[in-house]
């Protein structure tokens, strides 16, 4: 084996739109590859075909689905993210929060100083912690 990589499948073209978007809001984060499907080929002409990028050093891998599914991205799978500080924590669930659901608002439930839980405006579910 090789290696392990979360994927995430995007539709109605928002791969790219959400890499952008992820990799602007946490430090030591970039795209690393993008493919697009081209004129004639089964995807939307422009939208991503396969494409990586890494947040904080963990490499993803997403695409656009040419292909409109019934199912879309769950809670039971997140992205988990360890903050130093109350403020990057506090500022990276209202930026991700906008146009999303929040599934846990943030609080103090016990098992850390301060956790929030929500599905992005992609649908994409992040828990973010700051440990005690």
């Amino acid at each position: 084996m090789e290696k392990v990589t979360p994927f995430l499948m995007f539709q109605d073209g928002k791969a790219e739109k959400a890499m952008n978007y992820y990799t602007s809001l946490i430090e030591d984060s970039q795209i690393t590859n993008i493919a697009k499907y081209g004129a004639n080929e089964p995807g939307d002409e422009g939208t991503i075909k396969q494409a990586t990028f890494t947040l904080k050093g963990q490499e993803f891998m997403c695409i656009d689905s040419n292909i409109k599914h019934q199912f879309t991205f769950t809670p039971s799978f997140s992205i988990f993210v360890t903050c130093n500080t109350e403020e990057e924590l506090d500022n990276l669930y209202q930026k991700l929060s906008e146009g999303g659901q929040a599934l846990m608002p943030l609080g103090d439930y016990g098992f850390s100083k301060k956790f929030g839980w929500l599905n992005d405006q992609f649908g994409v579910s992040w828990q973010l912690n700051l440990p005690k």
